[in-house]
């Protein structure tokens, strides 16, 4: 199963393992991540799952739908790699994923 590396804003990591086809934000609410809300549980509509994309990684992953984008908008701190976690449907590919996640997602 791919691992996803979850980075919390003060400095905490936790490696976790997340299901082919489930997304970035699913395995952090399975696994009780501090730092992912998913208020909307993964509709792409709230953005309280709003994460950073390692660099290493900004290449590998899909690119932003105009919908996900359009919810990036309402993100506080903002940066280079922001992505929604429920719009990162993990693969084999994606397997050693790094995500860091802000210090507020309000």
């Amino acid at each position: 199963m791919p691992v996803v590396t979850y980075i919390s804003a003060d400095g905490a990591i936790n490696e976790v393992e997340v299901a082919s086809g489930n997304s970035v934000m699913q395995g952090a609410v399975d696994n009780m991540i501090d730092g992912i809300v998913a208020e909307c549980g993964g509709s792409c509509s709230c953005a309280t799952c709003h994460c950073y994309v390692d660099d290493a990684w900004k290449d590998k992953v899909p690119a932003a739908s105009e919908m996900e984008k359009d919810m990036l908008e309402c993100v506080l701190e903002p940066q280079e790699g922001s992505r929604l976690s429920c719009q990162i449907n993990m693969t084999d590919d994606l397997d050693g994923l790094v995500v860091r996640l802000p210090e507020s997602q309000f």
